[in-house]
């Protein structure tokens, strides 16, 4: 008995690791400047990017092209948006803190994209130049 509740703590315990470990990566991406190419090509513009702004820049996403081998890197983050979009829409309106994090949440998720976006478009003009100096 001692030793199932010692396995549960420890996988809690885990699975909370693995989630801050997560949020730190995306954190850390979502930090990195944005270009000036992103702001001519994104639909959001010059503005300041917000949460409700996700579903633009993940459209743009999927119409960028991968020329490169990868992975999306997205499933998970389109994941926790939904989330925590739902969380805020629940619960914000009874807790206006909920609502407030959950509004700084969004925006980091679309922070992500937009990162993303940006690096794609980026490696994509590599290739392209690329091609052309062959």
């Amino acid at each position: 008995m001692i030793a199932a509740l010692l396995l549960v703590i420890s996988l809690a315990a885990l699975a909370q690791f693995a989630l801050y470990y997560w949020r730190a990566l995306v954190l850390g991406v979502a930090a990195q400047p944005l270009s000036e190419r992103f702001r001519e090509a994104s639909p959001v513009g010059e503005k300041a990017l917000q949460g409700r702004d996700f579903g633009a820049l993940l459209q743009l996403y999927e119409m960028t092209p991968l020329l490169r081998v990868g992975k999306s890197r997205l499933g998970t983050v389109r994941m926790y948006y939904r989330a925590v979009e739902a969380l805020g829409r629940l619960a914000g309106k009874l807790m206006p803190q909920l609502g407030a994090w959950s509004e700084r949440e969004m925006a980091t998720c679309t922070r992500y994209v937009a990162v993303r976006v940006d690096q794609r478009m980026a490696r994509n003009l590599e290739c392209a130049e690329a091609l052309r100096s062959c």
